[in-house]
């Protein structure tokens, strides 16, 4: 039996369950710094068909604060202050936390001194006086003069990931109906797990107006959908979810620490802050958002309607008042139900460019492969890449040059893993190919024997190849070891090669033309010979690369093949390479695969063509009109 513990062991008991206690809490309550990829389920799709509709018995509870950021405006902040006291907080409790930033310490006049701390007194008055019915009220009266940006970055550190902020800037009004809808957009998009996404970082109240990338699309929104996501901030009225602001700001430490500025070329907002330093927060936000891939809900009213509303009154960010920007909504302006909220997957997303993208794009087995192709071939051409062997960071920068020339017609294939499903949560098309081989296994497509990760490059390319043709698609395939110059790559070696087949000599390009021959030879038995033959391949491993393989089964079947010499139009990295920081007429960087990263990202920069800034995002963001 065993009795209370002995007398002289209850010291060491409780020294032992005290350092129990901190250890615990100490490791639960320290953040790292947050990497590229978030903390993302690999076997999680952000955009989910299904939507269950959570019921007022398991509504979750949150806590929810308000921020007003007050500086001199006593009639702006007496006017934002009324709006957020008549508005409908639904029995909720709703805490109020008013920032009044002091005046800065200059060399005044006495009279002007003066009249500066009876307009402090005046406005510390008026708030101490404001009646809150809805939860606590906290006043927080700063010492010195600290700006908009510290107003924005200090004024929440979430307590939980179930507490919300809305941040208001003291010229802004809202609507009565504003608490209800934002509580509907979180119980439906943050706690329903069937219609959530780790890429939503909070929703804006005020009307979409502004696209912050040159050259951008013109902000035009369909009728009928009263909710989309952009990746954009709105500072007229952000509600910030706790876990993409904490992880803001701990990037914001780290770039603040390391000299690192918040440029990002081909946004407007880099010239706002090459203007206006560190008095704006907005360029550092807009940045992590695009290092992180975040988006933000918003609302589409129409009518330049919307929840809350910017009087633009004088201040540092206008030097004279403007007056609103749009017009408050209430419960009389809509004919239909604000409150009903549609499945994420019903919503569409825009990027910085407002540009369309299409998150979730996974292809795990045999029947999602038609609706991706479908979805991302131009030209009925599609490119397939294999990130197989290949580096997060050379992925990543092949990633920004199909921006900067715009190739969308792309799919990323490679091994099951967080880089790959984060590249999907960020609107890349993708394929799981070690999930897709044992499907296709499953469903008796192809029989083989042998390592998965030795064959799922080989076997996934070659059924690729084989959906295209099946969908009359042209192919290109080609591993991640090579960039492209220019996009005229592709149609300059369509148009000038006349043969079914075109392969690259030392590289794995190939190029399969959409053909009834060669869609009666690429079928279920040609997946068979090929499996076979890269089991049966020997050492070197040359012989077992995708391009030998396919283009000797080819060539047994009558297949013509035109051989092409990278070297006759690519400049070929390597130890001894001579760079040239003019690449004139060549099309195509590439490099081995035994070549090191450091090498290798050495000699794109002295090319220019390294688009990775120092935190792994692309340097720019690169706007190109949509056809």
């Amino acid at each position: 039996m065993v009795g209370p513990p002995k007398k002289h062991f209850l010291p060491l008991l409780l020294l032992v369950s005290l350092f129990a206690i901190f250890f615990f809490s100490h490791y639960h309550s320290s953040v790292p710094i947050t990497p590229l990829i978030p903390n993302v389920n690999p076997n999680f799709i952000p955009i989910n068909d299904l939507n269950k509709n959570l019921s007022p018995q398991n509504t979750p509870t949150f806590t929810f604060l308000i921020k007003v950021l007050a500086f001199n405006r006593l009639d702006s902040l007496s006017r934002c202050l009324q709006s957020l006291a008549n508005a409908n907080y639904d029995g909720d409790i709703v805490h109020l936390h008013v920032y009044i930033d002091h005046f800065p310490f200059v060399n005044d006049s006495s009279n002007v001194l003066d009249q500066k701390l009876e307009d402090s007194q005046r406005m510390l008055e008026f708030v101490d006086g404001f009646l809150w019915n809805f939860g606590n009220k906290v006043v927080h009266y700063r010492t010195g003069n600290v700006g908009l940006q510290a107003q924005w970055l200090e004024a929440w550190w979430p307590s939980s990931n179930d507490e919300f902020a809305f941040v208001v800037e003291d010229d802004l009004e809202v609507s009565p109906l504003f608490y209800k809808f934002v509580k509907a957009v979180i119980v439906n998009y943050y706690y329903n797990v069937s219609s959530s996404s780790p890429s939503i970082y909070g929703v804006s109240l005020q009307r979409p107006r502004f696209v912050p990338g040159k050259h951008g699309n013109k902000l035009h929104l369909d009728t009928g959908r009263e909710l989309f996501l952009y990746q954009l901030v709105g500072t007229w009225g952000q509600i910030l979810f706790p876990k993409p602001w904490k992880e803001f700001r701990l990037w914001y430490d780290k770039c603040k620490a390391k000299g690192i500025k918040p440029f990002l070329d081909g946004m407007v907002t880099t010239g706002w802050y090459k203007r206006m330093g560190e008095r704006i927060w907005t360029p550092w936000f807009i940045k992590f958002i695009h290092y992180s891939g975040y988006f933000n809900i918003y609302t589409n009213l129409g009518h330049e309607r919307a929840l809350s509303v910017s009087h633009r009154d004088a201040g540092v960010n206008y030097g004279k008042t403007v007056g609103p920007d749009s017009q408050l909504v209430d419960e009389s302006s809509f004919d239909y139900n604000l409150l009903e909220m549609q499945p994420l997957s019903n919503l569409k997303w825009y990027d910085f460019c407002f540009r369309e993208v299409v998150p979730g794009r996974v292809v795990r087995g045999v029947d999602d492969l038609g609706s991706v192709l479908q979805s991302v071939q131009k030209l009925q051409t599609v490119l397939l890449v294999s990130i197989f062997g290949t580096s997060e960071t050379i992925t990543r920068n092949l990633l920004c040059h199909f921006e900067r020339l715009n190739i969308q017609n792309y799919i990323i294939m490679g091994p099951h893993s967080d880089f790959l499903y984060d590249l999907a949560r960020r609107g890349h098309p993708v394929i799981d190919a070690n999930n897709l081989l044992d499907n296709m296994r499953a469903q008796k497509l192809i029989r083989f024997q042998g390592s998965k990760s030795e064959l799922a490059d080989i076997l996934v390319k070659a059924y690729m190849i084989k959906k295209c043709l099946e969908y009359e698609y042209n192919s290109w395939t080609i591993d991640a070891n090579m960039l492209f110059v220019s996009n005229d790559f592709f149609h300059e070696f369509i148009i000038n090669k006349s043969k079914e087949c075109i392969a690259g000599k030392s590289s794995e390009i190939f190029f399969v033309r959409s053909s009834s021959s060669v869609r009666k030879i690429w079928t279920d038995v040609f997946l068979n010979k090929v499996a076979t033959a890269a089991v049966q391949a020997p050492l070197p491993t040359e012989n077992k690369n995708f391009v030998f393989l396919v283009t000797k089964l080819l060539e047994q079947n009558g297949v013509g093949i035109t051989w092409v010499d990278e070297t006759s139009f690519g400049m070929k990295i390597s130890i001894n390479s001579v760079i040239q920081s003019i690449l004139g007429a060549w099309k195509i960087v590439y490099w081995s695969m035994e070549i090191g990263l450091d090498l290798v990202q050495r000699q794109l920069e002295e090319m220019g063509m390294w688009a990775l800034d120092g935190d792994s995002s692309c340097k720019a963001v690169i706007c190109h009109q949509s056809s």
